[in-house]
């Protein structure tokens, strides 16, 4: 199923507040996104709380499109609006070097889930009060959700030291 454009109250707001920050407005399977040019990703999540009352950050995740050389990292922020009971996805692709201003300071949410990204797909957050890893070891190498590190290359030396076995690998 191919998404459909978006052409709703808030689509055509949010087009005439960011021009052409806004790369897309959609929809699929009945939820609604944007596509956002990297650099305004903080200024449109600001602007979407303040001024259309998305005011919960349920969830920041990423994914990875190696093949995509030019950009090969999508950051999903998923914002909810209990006013408009209304769920919104906000897209960033950006390079590997690119590194997004944190959300941290607009929604406190953010900065465990942030961490969460940079832990599993490397990618950092300009400005985060505490970046480091959250779900892994602190002393493993390399990001598990990568599509580009198979399971194979899992950390052999830290399972080794610290759990004293073999990998199955």
């Amino acid at each position: 199923m191919e998404s459909v454009p978006w052409d709703g109250e808030l689509a055509s707001q949010l087009k005439a507040q960011f021009g052409e920050a806004i790369v897309e407005c959609a929809s699929y399977r009945d939820q609604n996104f944007i596509v956002a040019k990297p650099e305004t990703a903080i200024a449109l999540l600001e602007y979407l709380k303040l001024e259309a009352d998305f005011t919960y950050l349920v969830d920041l995740t990423a994914a990875h499109y190696p093949k995509r050389v030019e950009a090969p990292f999508d950051v999903v922020y998923i914002i909810y609006s209990f006013a408009r009971n209304e769920r919104l996805r906000v897209k960033i692709r950006i390079a590997e070097s690119y590194r997004p201003a944190t959300a941290a300071f607009i929604h406190s949410t953010a900065n465990w889930l942030e961490r969460e990204a940079f832990d599993m797909f490397g990618i950092q957050f300009d400005g985060h009060p505490d970046l480091r890893r959250i779900l892994m070891p602190d002393e493993w190498s390399g990001h598990p959700l990568r599509k580009d590190y198979g399971i194979t290359q899992m950390d052999q030396r830290w399972v080794k030291e610290n759990l004293g076995i073999e990998s199955g690998q």
